[in-house]
């Protein structure tokens, strides 16, 4: 019986089971009045001042005048009013002046972000316990049309936009570890295509289709470990000849051990065996767990904590380590490590307790969404399911990584009018995440734009395969920065809703400034000697302590009972 080969055609051809598109739902609409209402009640119930200064005053009146218009003018008047000095007469007129001033540039993030500043915590609507899930968007048809032509082979097998997605980004990831010639310049270092992807999803959710993209890479890894396995023949007769002669020729010099060629790099491992690892393979390797428990097992171990190492890799900055067999104190200069995780978000908490030690930011995310849809689970009928078809693959991607192996380096570069969109994406993103999300996701949007130089580094050096020209410069096609563009507007969304499950760290005592510790030490009811005691023990002058009165009164928190007699309420 002549054996069954996959063909990617007759899949295709195959009828499918239709699947619903997913319906994009944004985490926070910031033009929703219902969000705004949440807000500006919650600051109305603590009777906060959310504008510290004028210029945050009046920013405030432009993202009211910029999204309400004139319906604006009573939002910024319940904002306004717990400012001391407030007058409805002042209010209106800066409000009029906002209305006046189009075109300012100024959105509702800048009011969020006054708010978040000053204790306000943002949170979608809340839904229903019968409301669906929040259903996160996939890179969609533009981008897949737009893909060079072996990623679109690579997603040819693919049942839905999730898993073409997970091809797409397990693939370019993987690749990245590959094309070790390819270099640009960003933010005025020298960076390689390297990159870090954690796919996340419930049990079963689809997940394990990632472990393809391991195979588009082994014939790399197979070379090496072929060349480390003559290496090792060679060392073993050197130590055969030195053994023989050592006791005849004082000359005679012990060969030292052959490196351990390979490239896919064991995350359970000590902190000084990976560095060892990356160390033979010139400073190169691919992490590849779809368990993402095994990196983080490694690192809550004290001989496995290689997570510094980690963190510095990303950025090709040095690493030190002491080999203790050799007693050698050794440097890894310009690290370049590619990793390939996969696990449930229970394992992201595992890995990354949270965003403050930089781990996080490092990373590409990926959020599955559940399908409920049962599917063909013997659509690949074929003696050896899909390894043939990916091992093609990897053979035909192996013509490009000796090609780029063998020859000089390669620079890669955006156009002038590129550079110009990517700041101010960039830009964008920025202003709208930290008003969304506070300063703690600033690094992850900050590093997804090395992350989006790093993407389209591939894309372009795919493209080689199919002109088959080596460039003197390689220069980004505006259809591969187009999709680079269109995947960071969708993983950034990805991100955000990770970054948004990390468990919270117990919140840091507040130091109390001197008008509260004032508050706190007067008693329930007491007189103006009284109060005047309590600022010369806690040296306050007493037109200052005059003042502080004179506002918790005007704030409701003090009762004029008589005169210079008070109550707290």
């Amino acid at each position: 019986m002549a054996k069954k080969v996959f063909k990617p055609s007759d899949w295709l051809e195959q009828p499918k089971q239709k699947i619903a598109e997913p319906v994009i739902q944004l985490p926070i609409v910031v033009s929703d009045n219902e969000q705004i209402e949440q807000v500006i009640q919650e600051i109305e119930a603590k009777r906060l001042d959310i504008a510290t200064a004028y210029a945050d005053w009046r920013d405030i009146g432009f993202a009211f005048a910029d999204a309400f218009g004139e319906s604006g003018r009573d939002y910024f008047h319940r904002i306004s009013c717990f400012y001391d000095d407030y007058t409805p007469t002042d209010c209106n007129e800066q409000y009029d002046k906002c209305l006046k001033a189009n075109g300012t540039g100024i959105t509702l993030a800048t009011f969020f972000f006054h708010a978040k500043q000053a204790g306000i915590k943002l949170a979608p609507p809340s839904q229903s316990q019968d409301a669906p899930p929040e259903v996160l968007p996939t890179f969609g048809q533009q981008v897949y049309d737009n893909l060079p032509d072996f990623l679109k082979s690579v997603i040819g097998i693919a049942t839905s936009d999730e898993e073409k997605d997970i091809l797409i980004l397990g693939s370019i990831v993987s690749l990245s570890a590959c094309l070790h010639k390819l270099y640009g310049i960003y933010d005025g270092k020298r960076v390689f295509p390297n990159l870090y992807l954690f796919i996340t999803a419930q049990a079963s959710a689809g997940k394990g289709r990632l472990i393809h993209c391991k195979q588009l890479v082994k014939p790399v890894h197979k070379q090496l470990r072929e060349q480390a396995e003559l290496l090792k023949k060679q060392y073993e007769a050197e130590m055969l000849e030195y053994n023989q002669s050592k006791g005849k020729d004082s000359n005679a010099q012990k060969p030292g051990k052959p490196p351990e060629k390979m490239l896919f790099i064991p995350a359970n491992n000590s902190t000084t065996g990976v560095y060892q690892l990356l160390s033979d393979n010139n400073c190169r390797g691919l992490m590849f767990e779809t368990e993402g428990d095994t990196l983080a097992q490694a690192f809550k171990s004290d001989y496995g904590n290689y997570s510094e190492g980690f963190r510095k890799a990303f950025h090709h900055e040095t690493i030190s380590y002491y080999r203790r067999t050799d007693r050698e104190y050794a440097d890894i200069e310009e690290p370049c490590l590619s990793t390939v995780l996969s696990g449930t978000p229970k394992q992201i908490a595992t890995l990354i307790p949270n965003a403050e030690n930089g781990l996080f930011s490092r990373f590409i995310f990926y959020f599955m969404n559940v399908q409920v849809v049962w599917k063909n689970v013997f659509a690949f009928d074929t003696d050896n399911g899909l390894d043939d078809y990916f091992d093609k693959l990897g053979n035909d991607f192996f013509s490009l990584y000796q090609m780029i192996a063998n020859g000089a380096e390669l620079q890669f570069a955006l156009t002038a009018e590129q550079k110009q969109q990517f700041n101010s994406l960039f830009e964008q993103l920025q202003s709208t995440h930290i008003a969304l999300q506070g300063l703690d996701y600033m690094a992850t949007v900050r590093r997804l734009g090395l992350i989006a130089f790093r993407i389209a580094m591939v894309l372009s050096a795919l493209r080689i395969m199919e002109h088959g020209e080596f460039p003197s410069k390689l220069i980004c096609e505006d259809r591969d920065f187009n999709t680079v563009m269109a995947m960071i507007k969708v993983l950034v969304r990805h991100s955000g809703k990770v970054f948004a499950e990390l468990p919270e760290d117990a919140p840091k005592p507040k130091r109390k400034n001197q008008k509260e510790r004032f508050y706190e030490s007067l008693p329930q009811s007491f007189n103006r000697q009284n109060y005047l005691k309590v600022c010369n023990e806690l040296r306050i002058p007493e037109k200052t302590a005059e003042g502080y009165i004179t506002d918790f009164c005007k704030r409701g928190l003090l009762h004029r009972d008589k005169q210079n007699d008070y109550l707290k309420n």
